[in-house]
């Protein structure tokens, strides 16, 4: 790994132009790196290159001239000290497969994608992990907490956290990406870091269809804080440290996508309580909601774990299995009356 007080001379790479991945790749030029960046589309490479702007996918944002945008994935990733990942969760596998055999040995590997996938239910460090062989476990990190890439695009002040086991590894991808407006913290708990930020976002479609039936401030604040409770529950039951629950990648980002009009799961939940159809609503999304798909994951590793996530199962019924919303509702509140604490 290079030397953290080399930090100004680090290499770096992006892949995935996103409108996250777009935010983060421009944070990191205009802070001075040269960032090989590695966008699918053809048409937004040429955006990039002609007009300085990602016109689909982060719209009224100029970006830095030490942005370079490049569709050949091989010459983004060779050489780096740093990786950058922010893909979409479905196709993570398939482009850690791809890079795979290009990474430096010692290079850091960050995830700034949010997800569970659904086959194997591993985070997203998990498929990295299992796919990328050379690099030490240490060297991978986790990228997450509450942050609208619209928001950190326009240097909105932001703090999220950055986790990996090792605490070097962690504390040069801090120092990578802090800057008077974006704050970073550090923890060692990859997998609370990780569930807290791919599980809420079920709960933030949750949120969604509660707003969309006009059910009140009342209603989303029982979902908020009772959805924690199922994250925790699952982070618990993984190995996590249950206090990183009460952190950015935990209760604020929750709140964030919860609430805010920016979030696309939350969209999702809105367009359900009011009465369209799932498919209908991913028609019109170029933009992925990735608590669509971590919803089957949720509900299929809660059931194998024997994890009691009764509205992150409400909210698969209602994606897969169409249910109403109401119904959903009235079952959630009538369920068997219990005590509010869990043990942990």
């Amino acid at each position: 790994m290079i030397n953290i007080t080399d930090i100004d001379k680090a290499r770096i790479g992006v892949i995935g132009a996103g409108s996250w991945g777009t935010a983060l790749a421009n944070l990191l030029a205009d802070k001075g790196f040269k960032i090989d960046f590695w966008v699918f589309e053809k048409e937004v490479k040429d955006q990039i290159l002609e007009i300085r702007e990602n016109k689909v996918f982060l719209p009224g944002v100029k970006l830095s001239p030490n942005l370079f945008p490049s569709n050949d994935i091989k010459d983004v990733v060779t050489g780096k000290d740093l990786v950058l990942i922010a893909v979409p969760s479905h196709v993570m596998r398939e482009t850690a497969m791809k890079i795979s055999g290009l990474i430096e040995r010692d290079a850091i590997i960050v995830s700034a994608s949010k997800g569970i996938e659904n086959s194997t239910y591993l985070t997203m460090s998990g498929v990295l992990k299992e796919c990328i062989h050379v690099i030490p476990e240490g060297n991978f990190t986790a990228l997450s907490g509450p942050s609208f890439a619209k928001e950190v695009a326009r240097k909105v002040p932001t703090a999220v956290t950055a986790a990996s086991k090792d605490p070097d590894a962690a504390a040069f991808v801090q120092s990578v990406f802090a800057t008077p407006f974006f704050r970073v913290y550090t923890n060692d708990d990859v997998t609370g870091v990780e569930l807290g930020g791919a599980v809420k976002n079920v709960i933030a479609i949750a949120a969604g269809v509660i707003d969309g039936l006009g059910l009140g401030l009342n209603t989303r604040a029982a979902l908020i804080t009772r959805g924690l409770t199922e994250i925790r529950r699952l982070g618990v039951a993984l190995g996590a440290n249950p206090r990183t629950f009460t952190g950015l990648a935990g209760i604020g980002d929750l709140l964030l996508t919860c609430t805010g009009d920016l979030s696309r799961n939350h969209t999702v939940g809105k367009k359900i309580g009011e009465g369209m159809k799932l498919k209908e609503i991913l028609s019109e999304m170029r933009m992925v909601a990735e608590g669509v798909k971590t919803a089957k994951s949720v509900y299929n590793l809660s059931l194998k774990l024997g994890i009691e996530m009764p509205i992150s199962h409400e909210i698969y019924r209602i994606l897969y299995e169409d249910v109403s919303p109401k119904e959903a509702v009235l079952r959630l509140m009538t369920r068997d009356l219990k005590q509010e604490m869990d043990e942990q």
